[in-house]
C-alpha cells in the first residue's frame, strides 16, 4: 500500500492539500470550487480528475504523498463519526481490498473457517 518511494515531492497536489488541511478558507473553496483551487495551485488535469473522482490509487500512482490520503479523505467525507463504515474509510478500505485483507489477515471468522478445513 505505501508509495513512499513514487512521492513525486514537486506535485502540486501534495502542496495543495498542505495548505488545504490547515485553513479553514481553502477547505471551504475545496467543497465549492475544486477546480479554481487546484488550478490556483497549478495541478495538473491529471491531478485534478484524479482528486475529483476521489481515486486513492491513482492519486499515489500519481505521486500524492500516502500521508496525505486521509486528509484528502477528511476533506471530502468529513472527519466525524470515523467508524469502520464511515466513507472515508470505506473508500481506502475498497481502494486497497486485497491489501487490507491481507493486512488484517482475515476476520476471525475466515480464520475459524480455514482452521475448520
Amino acid at each position: 500500500m505505501g508509495n513512499v518511494e513514487r512521492v513525486d515531492k514537486t506535485l502540486p497536489l501534495n502542496d495543495m492539500i498542505y495548505y488545504v488541511r490547515k485553513d479553514a478558507i481553502l477547505r471551504d473553496r475545496w467543497l465549492n470550487d475544486l477546480d479554481a483551487l487546484c488550478r490556483e495551485f497549478g495541478c495538473s488535469t491529471v491531478e485534478y480528475q484524479a482528486l475529483k473522482d476521489v481515486d486513492i490509487r491513482r492519486l499515489m500512482d500519481i505521486g500524492v504523498h500516502q500521508y496525505l490520503i486521509p486528509h484528502i479523505l477528511r476533506l471530502f467525507y468529513g472527519a466525524t463519526g470515523m467508524t469502520n463504515n464511515h466513507p472515508a474509510m470505506t473508500a481506502y478500505r475498497d481502494a486497497f481490498a486485497e491489501e487490507a485483507q491481507q493486512a488484517l489477515g482475515g476476520t476471525i471468522w475466515d480464520r475459524e473457517k480455514e482452521h475448520n478445513e
